[in-house]
């Protein structure tokens, strides 16, 4: 992390890597991704800009964006369909498709 605008020196956040950083509402925490955990790190501006370890907050398979809620405790993110997340080796064929459709959704009159 660098400071912007101005010169100053950098502060390693995380050792591990990371992506999508987003702040806190109210800039005391700091989130970003690292393949598939949600992280946050603890940041301090006053006397001097610090940062706390690294947590992970959850684990999952999630689109790359996300937005975290005002109070910093619920995120917003898109998990894709399970049938995208295993391959399959498997093909399904419906035969009769238009006759199991009114077996199970039977038009009402």
């Amino acid at each position: 992390m660098a400071p912007y605008p101005g010169q100053g020196g950098t502060l390693l956040i995380s050792t591990e890597g990371g992506t999508t950083p987003k702040w806190s509402r109210d800039g005391r925490e700091l989130f970003y991704r690292n393949g598939d955990k949600m992280m946050a790190v603890d940041v301090q501006t006053s006397p001097a800009f610090g940062a706390g370890t690294p947590k992970v907050l959850f684990k999952g398979t999630f689109a790359s964006s996300y937005d975290v809620s005002p109070d910093g405790k619920r995120f917003l993110m898109v998990k894709p369909p399970a049938a995208s997340l295993a391959p399959t080796d498997q093909v399904t064929v419906v035969l009769n498709w238009f006759e199991e459709l009114r077996r199970r959704v039977p038009a009402e009159k």
